[in-house]
């Protein structure tokens, strides 16, 4: 192969290889705001909660209201369901069965009116596997090259804060935010790669508690990983860099999210709260991908809007001991038609949830949630052939289909007090 185009075929790799970020995830785009179980089972509307220790990870100023210390651990089953139905049948994704995801979050209680926090989790993700087969324009050896294969990033994220009670009514929080990157997985059918990389962000937290009814505010900023990777390409085609590891770099733009809700304490048992999710996909404007060396290899551009989730969570003190959650969600794409993608077939969608807390005494407490999330179908049909944005799939027909996806989410987890 002359040495113009094998840079041209490298270059498209790269370019596949880093818009497999956007695969399917939880929420809208690829983010995962399942902070907690308490989060599930009240379908995360928790940012103007006072009182529970599952609050934290999603407004750390809620720490302040709480006296001891405490620890709240947690792990999260996800169970996806993924299928397309194109001209050649339908084909589901083959994911794994259940995925897990870890949550962590420690207060420790310094001073009269601080208190220092800790937490770690995947905010980020996702997971997807197409057969070849699955988009035919993309399945022929000339194009096999684009078809989308395994998609997959596992990420961490570790977060330590601090909050300080102002006076009985008002609580305010900042920390940073450190993403890892640590497994990310994207080929196609003539492509391997893999990478990894880290970024930081920042955050703040606002609790206003005024006997029966509260108010919070939590903004996540935006954040930009630096990845690094090795990307090889297989086939005679690619002649001398068949098979050979390649070195690349590229940045990816994490969104910010701002979150705000009030709670209202109808009776001593019966609590409800409304929230509003903002999630800044508009973040995710352009991916540059350059050689080890700094030249550009390519560019790919990701026209998304900014898009809201709408929260309803209630909770009911069943007994002294034994506390019922119940949550409701409905979660707009930012995902608009322009750049739809098959690593990321992303819709509106809809979340239930319930759960159940029980104090164990002795400050043990333990924590189950289950969520389910059902997907708008999309029925996607682009006019746009395959080629109009040079090695690009995504806004073209050759993703035109119909995706349907829910999932199941379940967790328990155990949290401890400190006084």
């Amino acid at each position: 192969m002359p040495h113009h185009l094998q840079v041209r075929a490298l270059s498209f790799a790269c370019s596949c290889a880093i818009l497999g970020f956007t695969s399917q995830g939880q929420a809208s785009g690829f983010a995962i705001p399942e902070l907690s179980i308490a989060g599930i089972g009240i379908s995360n509307a928790l940012v103007a909660n006072p009182e529970e220790i599952g609050a934290f990870a999603y407004n750390p100023a809620a720490m302040a209201f709480h006296q001891g210390s405490s620890i709240n651990l947690a792990a999260i089953g996800v169970a996806p369901d993924l299928s397309v139905k194109t001209s050649s049948g339908s084909h589901d994704s083959r994911n794994k069965d259940v995925v897990g995801i870890p949550s962590f979050f420690g207060a420790l209680r310094i001073a009269d009116n601080w208190t220092l926090g800790l937490g770690v989790g995947a905010p980020f993700g996702l997971e997807t596997k197409w057969r070849l087969g699955t988009f035919p324009t993309l399945s022929t050896p000339q194009t096999s090259a684009a078809h989308p294969t395994k998609s997959k990033l596992d990420m961490l994220a570790i977060t330590p804060t601090v909050a300080y009670r102002i006076n009985d009514n008002a609580a305010i929080s900042a920390g940073v935010d450190y993403y890892q990157a640590i497994d990310l997985n994207f080929n196609t059918e003539a492509i391997d790669i893999k990478g990894d990389g880290d970024g930081w962000g920042w955050n703040l937290g606002f609790l206003y508690d005024l006997d029966r009814i509260s108010f919070g505010v939590s903004y996540r900023g935006a954040s930009e990983l630096n990845v690094e990777g090795k990307f090889q390409a297989f086939g005679e085609a690619f002649g001398p860099a068949n098979g050979v590891p390649i070195p690349a770099k590229a940045n990816l733009n994490l969104p910010w999210r701002l979150q705000a809700g009030a709670r209202y304490e109808a009776t001593d048992r019966l609590a409800l709260e409304f929230d509003i999710t903002r999630t800044g996909w508009s973040e995710f404007k352009q991916i540059r991908v350059r050689a080890d060396g700094g030249g550009l290899l390519t560019t790919s551009t990701n026209k998304w809007d900014d898009a809201n989730a709408y929260r309803l969570g209630l909770s009911y003190q069943l007994t002294p001991k034994t506390l019922l959650r119940f949550g409701y969600t409905y979660d707009k794409t930012g995902q608009g038609k322009d750049h739809f993608s098959a690593r990321i077939p992303d819709a509106d969608r809809q979340l239930f949830s319930l759960g159940v807390g029980h104090n164990l005494g002795d400050g043990w407490g333990l924590d189950a949630g289950y969520m389910y999330v059902l997907f708008d179908d999309r029925n996607y049909n682009s006019s746009v052939p395959f080629g109009t944005y040079g090695s690009d799939p995504n806004g073209t027909a050759a993703y035109n289909g119909k995706y349907e996806a829910h999932v199941h989410l379940f967790g328990l987890g155990v949290t401890k007090s400190f006084l």
